[in-house]
């Protein structure tokens, strides 16, 4: 058993440093290394403990993509901006290993509202929103993977 838990706490690590440096999924890490202690375990604390985890990365996932786009959109991104950015995220996500997915989004909408708006003084102020919108999403993700870890790490002293 305490073998299981040195390697759930190597997986929510690995998890928490995912997300930060987006090469690796983290919130799913953080998930798989709670079940990995909580199944073997398998008594009320354990699935108590694993389904508020999962209920905070859900609710963590859903938010990280709600704030930011809702925020973009106010701001008058438009939507077809927004798409060219999360295409270039994803063919950045492959092309440049670790940062990619970042670099990749903002050149995209810097691109896209270069083309819509004519120049790079109209386009950079979309391009910072778009770089704001991507750090809020990270610290949106950071936030839920550190407290599901609490409430695991919790679990791990108190019962």
């Amino acid at each position: 058993m305490e073998l299981l838990t040195v390697l759930a706490a190597v997986l929510v690590a690995v998890g928490i440093v995912g997300i930060a440096l987006p090469i690796l999924p983290g919130l799913v890490l953080v998930v798989a290394g709670v079940a990995v202690w909580a199944v073997p375990r398998g008594d009320a604390v354990a699935w108590t403990v694993l389904a508020i985890v999962v209920a905070i990365v859900v609710i963590g996932s859903v938010v990280k993509y709600l704030v930011p786009g809702r925020r973009l959109r106010e701001s008058g991104v438009p939507g077809r901006t927004i798409a060219l950015g999360a295409v270039l995220g994803v063919i950045g996500f492959f092309v440049i290993p670790v940062l990619g997915l970042l670099v990749g989004f903002v050149l995209g909408v810097y691109l896209a509202e270069l083309a819509r708006l004519g120049g790079h003084d109209a386009a950079w102020p979309s391009t910072r929103k778009a770089l704001a919108a991507v750090g809020w999403s990270i610290v949106i993700e950071m936030a839920a993977g550190l407290l599901a870890a609490a409430v695991w790490v919790g679990a791990l002293v108190f019962a």
